[in-house]
């Protein structure tokens, strides 16, 4: 079995692929308009050959300014291939090229809600962990996506915070700051591999590349003048997201992560968003909460497979 990336002359065998859906989010259209953008890269995908023929593909998305693919979209297998042992390599052959002190690529595999009761798609599932898992991406965090538009009613802003933008070295302090006691898993992985100085600063990198514009980051302070936490409406390829919220440790359980979520959802909308995408750990059961309280819907799961 050979491994390699692809070439132009792939594209009709990369069509036949990803026609079959599946748990895979990449379709036709996605991976004409991403090929172009650079989310997605011949350099980032992956394809076994058997005997001069393709059986099986591993599609890798990126941010178009990273040299390195953040996550997986979509692996396909040929009839009557062992799926496991060729996304396997597949995905330890792509993990290999990517330099330890990068912030690894993970897997992310959506999934409907109650995909428990589901048979279809845990059998779809199962083989895809496996792999991931053997090829050491063995951690597994289950996300709740949440959505929110007009029709869900827009949440009153807060009376007791005010809001202010802020340059970097700012926002890298409050970064380092939201980490404590930090409940989200992919803060602790980061925080684990390269400390809070280096996540923090990961951290900030990340959202000063996304599409969502820097102008529209707040710091939030109380009638005191206190800093309270942060607020950062951003956007990613599919559109608006709630970047990232955090209340710095000595104010936490004051309800002020509704006060931030409200902040966020109203610059969007002010910028002209529709629809409001957003994700938490199933573990964050008090950011999960303020979603709901806010009107936010959970929609679906995003199931993260990383080192």
């Amino acid at each position: 079995m050979k491994i390699r990336t692809t070439v132009e002359g792939d594209l009709d065998t990369i069509h036949t692929l990803i026609a079959e859906q599946s748990l895979n989010t990449v379709t036709r259209e996605r991976w004409d308009e991403y090929l172009v953008s650079g989310a997605y890269r011949h350099d980032w995908t992956w394809v076994a050959e058997d005997d001069g023929k393709i059986i099986a593909l591993a599609i890798w998305w990126g941010m178009e300014q990273f040299d390195h693919p953040f996550s997986i979209d979509g692996l396909y297998a040929v009839p009557g291939v062992d799926r496991v042992a060729v996304w396997t390599s597949l995905i330890r052959h792509t993990l290999s090229t990517v330099p330890a002190e990068a912030e690894q690529p993970e897997y992310h595999i959506f999934l409907p809600n109650g995909w428990r009761d589901r048979p279809d798609v845990v059998a779809e599932l199962e083989p895809r962990l496996e792999a991931a898992a053997a090829a050491g991406l063995s951690n597994l965090t289950e996300r709740l996506r949440y959505e929110w538009t007009p029709a869900d009613g827009l949440p009153p802003r807060s009376t007791r915070l005010r809001f202010e933008p802020a340059d970097d070295d700012a926002f890298l302090d409050v970064f380092r700051r939201v980490i404590e006691g930090s409940l989200d898993a992919s803060t602790k992985r980061a925080v684990a591999r390269v400390g809070v100085e280096g996540s923090a600063k990961e951290d900030l990198e990340v959202y000063q590349s996304m599409p969502g514009e820097r102008s529209w980051w707040r710091l939030a302070y109380n009638a005191d003048d206190e800093l309270i936490g942060f607020a950062l409406p951003s956007a990613n390829n599919g559109g608006p997201v709630v970047g990232y919220l955090g209340v710095l440790a000595e104010h936490r359980g004051n309800g002020y992560s509704d006060d931030l979520l409200a902040e966020i959802t109203h610059i969007l909308v002010e910028t002209g968003a529709d629809r409001i995408r957003a994700d938490t750990d199933l573990t964050n059961k008090p950011m999960a909460a303020a979603f709901e309280r806010l009107g936010y819907r959970n929609h679906a799961v995003r199931m993260v497979a990383s080192h």
